[in-house]
């Protein structure tokens, strides 16, 4: 029993060693530059040596690896719907837009560095699978059809409306949450009003 207690406690001191770690990185993250932040920087600001970083990550890629790897967890997690109702999306796009819109901002204005372009056309693809799978069942088949509502509501959602809304015309969150979910009413009334796929006319035997 000791021995088991002794382990449960290394590991739960090694994961909150880990997590101190990442915290420091999105920290210096919300401040500077990906390429600018070190490994002596991470280590100063987490409360540790650069050897304990080494020791969890490996290296600064490894580092970086992995806090991409958890913000991509953190982000399904906050994306997920309460429910099937486009406000209820909204609600919880804008949740994450609070919390991180700052700095995905601040990354996409470095992606002239090869790494961050990587995380950042993660983040692209992920927001577009988000909007596939939130207004899915109010799109139509029609491929072509789909695809293209499918940019429009992209385009809707994207973490440059919410800065021209909640940053450039300094609304509050509810008024910027209202406009885009306006925004996403009117493209989803063009998906309502999309003729209906024609179906082959049933043959009928003589």
């Amino acid at each position: 029993m000791p021995r088991s207690y002794t382990m449960g406690a290394r590991a739960a001191t090694t994961a909150a060693t880990r997590d101190q770690v990442l915290a420091a990185i999105f920290q210096l993250a919300a401040t500077r530059p990906i390429a600018r932040i070190t490994l002596d920087d991470v280590a100063a600001l987490a409360g540790v040596s650069v050897q304990t970083v080494l020791r969890h990550f490996g290296s600064r890629d490894g580092l970086l690896d992995a806090a991409v790897e958890h913000s991509k967890r953190e982000v399904l997690a906050e994306r997920r719907p309460t429910g099937p109702a486009p406000a209820e999306a909204l609600a919880a796009l804008v949740r994450h837009y609070e919390r991180m819109g700052d700095l995905v901002l601040r990354l996409l204005a470095q992606e002239d560095d090869e790494r961050v372009r990587r995380i950042t056309d993660l983040g692209k693809h992920l927001h577009r699978q988000w909007v596939a799978e939130s207004f899915g069942p109010r799109l139509p088949p029609d491929p072509a059809t789909r695809e293209a509502l499918v940019d429009l509501l992209v385009v809707a959602t994207d973490v440059y409306a919410w800065k021209l809304l909640r940053r450039d015309r300094a609304l509050s969150r509810p008024a910027t949450e209202a406009r885009l979910l306006a925004l996403v009413h009117a493209i989803l009334a063009q998906a309502d009003a999309a003729p209906a796929p024609a179906t082959a006319p049933t043959s009928t035997s003589p």
